[in-house]
This record gives C-alpha cells, structure tokens and sequence, in this order.
C-alpha cells in the first residue's frame, strides 16, 4: 500500500510514507507497542521487571497471532520524513481491507498522521474497510469521525466498517 507523495498534512508537513517491516525494526515495533499499554500499566502495582517481562510476552504472542491469522497481511512502518514513527498492519481479502493494527508513537498521536493513513486506505478501497477496536477505547470515536459505523460486537472488541459510497450496502 502506497501513501502518494502529494498526500501531505499541508504544503510545509513532512512526507508520510509506508515501507516494510524488516528484521532491524524490532525493538522500534516493540517501543511502539509498548507505548500504546502505558495508560493500562500504569493501573497496576508492577515493578519494571514486571512491566517489561509482560510487555515482552504480550509483544511476541500479538506478532505470532497477527502472523498467524493474517499470513498474506502487509505488515508495514509508518514513516514520517523519513524516521518511523508507527506502524500500520493491513490485510486485503476478497470481501475486505481489514485494517489489522494501526499504531504511532506517543509524540506523532493527534497529528493527522493516522487520518491521513486512514483516509488513504479507504480512498484506495473498492469494498468495505473493517476493524475491530476495544469496547470504551476512545479510537472508537475517531473511527466514527472517519465514517465508520459499528456493525456488531465480538467479544471485548466492537466490530466497525467503512463502505466506499459507491457500494450497495448488504441490505440493499
């Protein structure tokens, strides 16, 4: 998936690009993901090696069962002129683009990086955009402003899709 170099922020923001993950960007993703459970650590009484020993295990078992469920997914760092600054997982089937995982440093957050990205993933679709978010997570409300809707619930997550206005819903 390719972000075009015309689509910026504004004519001053730096270029946001996609690439591959590679072996070396490890301990990036691991910072990434590490920083997405910082408020819900920060609930409990654990010492660091506590932290970062559960951090080290939820890391591993999240990449074996995005591996897992989604072996032709794109499994992509977001970069920001250059430096990575996130990652973004993005699976294409037959019936969707399902949008795995999307995730970016604490400082590039509430920075239209994200919008951009998603906005690009569904101009780019020609059938619906699918994603699961945790129940009471508040990205639930910023897939709402980016014309999701919830369609249904599976466990913890709520289910939401993004129909491009061209296609039929399945109801009509």
């Amino acid at each position: 998936m390719n972000i075009p170099a015309g689509l910026n922020l504004d004519k001053a923001a730096p270029p946001i690009s996609l690439r591959p993950e590679r072996p070396d960007d490890e301990a990036f993703l691991f910072a990434v993901f590490a920083s997405t459970r910082e408020e819900e650590l920060a609930l409990t009484n654990w010492d660091a090696a506590t932290r970062q020993a559960f951090l080290r295990q939820q890391f591993a078992a999240m990449r074996q069962g995005y591996r897992g469920m989604f072996p032709t997914g794109e499994f992509l760092i977001v970069e920001l002129a250059g430096q990575p600054v996130g990652r973004l997982v993005v699976n294409q089937s037959e019936n969707e683009v399902r949008v795995v995982d999307i995730a970016l440093l604490p400082a590039q957050r509430n920075q239209q990086i994200g919008t951009v990205l998603m906005r690009q993933i569904c101009a780019a679709a020609a059938k619906p955009v699918r994603l699961s978010v945790f129940k009471n997570n508040r990205a639930f409300h910023w897939y709402r402003r980016l014309g999701f809707t919830r369609t249904g619930e599976q466990g913890v997550y709520d289910e939401m899709e993004w129909r491009p206005p061209n296609l039929v819903s399945p109801a009509g």
